[in-house]
């Protein structure tokens, strides 16, 4: 078995499978440690806008977060310690980029090329490297002449000191929301280019009592009764998403909280969403709207109209000196699989399978593919809820093929190609009336043609359900092992 990946997905995996008495496996990690997307971004600030006890594995359950939201080095530290805890480690082959993969279907392998030359084969490939790891970074013209330091967020240059420089961040989202309130009290001058105002909510990020650690250690239980009612709190958010009175209500809290803080009205205005709540990911900051409000601030709405040698130009004429630039553009998602060469039955290629778009059965089988499943592939990424409980629904999911395969009860499992068209068919007919698609707004959710190739339109429950067993009727298999 071949795993790529090693975040929470690949790690997962890889302790579901050793908790399984399934050892002939391997992961393949392109950097020198593990922890994915929390090994990669490491900018000040940096945290995560789900709550701990429901960001983490439900088999390890961590008594000792010190804040309801967790912040990058606990993050990290915890899935080093899953790593150590459950002997995962000498499977785990560092420094090893992955660049794609083909089936042999007379040996019912998958044969996975290397940036080094190196092949490795295995029976089952897992792909566990998500979508949230190839920074996307802006056309701006003239950005090649820029005297200065330009890098992206997620790869977040620390020996630069921005002490005293002026600096301008492109996009304010997920990332900027965190390192922008950060950096504003070390510059001499910040200038922030939005596109479009995200919707930001107070966060609720609060110390938990010594106390309430103690407890957790003593009496597991009782984290994993506080655990089950937080679950319970975030799948009601759902509602905010389908239900436009109630999302309409949390429109209003937020603009309230918006004039409450923002102070200049120009300001106040600019970042004042145009469109549904939910449209595009809604994030959690209590220091965001306050940063603004610095006199080193500036919020630029114009664009950027071209990068020279030594400032930034708006779209209007305006230049702006800086001695840095930092993206906080997001990454690439409904392309995220574009540079990989990955080739099924018969010669086909997955860029072909996906030309109108990525799409899979419950986001973990392509047909066509035999023996290749994803985690967090299409249509299994929240806006309202811990992304972990997806994550660990798929492993199990795909725990009792590899079973299966290991007991060489069956070669090659490949989901039938109606089954796949029915589910997404039922998937974009739930997702054409959704907030994403109708609620005004452009997002990475969407793909180049609009279509929505990111999100579960509905209950993570209901995922879960659906995953619980696979429905091997759902399936085309070769019983035995090929030789």
């Amino acid at each position: 078995m071949i795993i790529v990946g090693s975040g929470f997905a690949g790690l997962g995996m890889a302790i579901q499978l050793k908790q399984a008495g399934i050892d002939d496996f391997i992961v393949l990690e392109k950097a020198v440690d593990l922890g994915g997307t929390w090994r990669d971004n490491t900018y000040p600030g940096c945290a995560c806008d789900v709550p701990s006890l429901m960001y983490s594995f439900s088999f390890e359950q961590n008594p000792a977060w010190s804040r309801m939201f967790a912040r990058h080095d606990e993050i990290s530290d915890y899935l080093q310690h899953c790593a150590d805890k459950y002997w995962v480690r000498d499977h785990i082959h560092y420094g090893v980029v992955f660049t794609g993969a083909e089936y042999d279907e007379k040996a019912s392998a998958w044969r996975v090329s290397t940036a080094d030359g190196t092949e490795y084969v295995g029976r089952a490939l897992v792909s566990g490297v998500g979508v949230l790891h190839i920074p996307s970074y802006p056309e701006l013209p003239g950005v090649e002449r820029f005297a200065g330091e330009v890098f992206h967020s997620a790869e977040w240059n620390h020996e630069l000191d921005l002490a005293g420089k002026r600096v301008a961040v492109i996009g304010t989202g997920a990332s900027a929301i965190q390192f922008v309130p950060r950096i504003a009290t070390k510059v001499a001058r910040l200038h922030l280019f939005q596109r479009t105002p995200p919707w930001i909510q107070p966060k609720p990020d609060l110390p938990i009592p010594g106390v309430f650690q103690r407890w957790f250690r003593r009496v597991p239980l009782l984290q994993r009764a506080a655990r089950a009612a937080l679950y319970w709190m975030l799948e009601a958010r759902y509602f905010v998403v389908f239900n436009r009175r109630l999302g309409g209500f949390f429109e209003q809290l937020s603009k309230r909280y918006i004039r409450k803080v923002v102070k200049d009205p120009g300001v106040r205005a600019a970042v004042t969403p145009d469109y549904a709540m939910g449209c595009k990911r809604i994030l959690l900051s209590s220091d965001y709207y306050p940063a603004l409000n610095r006199s080193n601030v500036d919020l630029v709405t114009s664009g950027v109209g071209e990068v020279r040698p030594r400032s930034v130009v708006t779209g209007d004429g305006q230049e702006h000196p800086v001695d840095a630039i930092i993206y906080a553009t997001g990454f690439h998602v409904t392309d995220a699989f574009a540079h990989l060469s990955i080739v099924g039955r018969d010669g086909r290629k997955l860029q072909d399978a996906w030309r109108n778009g990525m799409e899979a059965y419950l986001g973990i089988a392509v047909s066509g593919f035999p023996n290749l499943f994803f985690l967090l592939g299409p249509n299994t990424g929240l806006g309202h809820n811990s992304v972990v409980f997806m994550i660990e629904s798929q492993i199990n999911y795909v725990l009792g093929f590899l079973r299966s395969i290991c007991r060489d009860e069956v070669s090659q499992i490949d989901v039938r190609q109606s089954v796949q068209d029915s589910f997404n068919a039922e998937i974009q007919s739930k997702l054409a009336g959704a907030v994403w698609s109708v609620g005004g707004c452009r997002s990475w959710y969407l793909d180049e043609n609009g279509v929505n190739r990111a999100i579960w339109p509905g209950f993570t429950w209901k995922y879960w359900l659906r995953t619980r067993k696979a429905d091997m009727a759902d399936y085309e298999t070769t019983v035995g092992r090929s030789r």
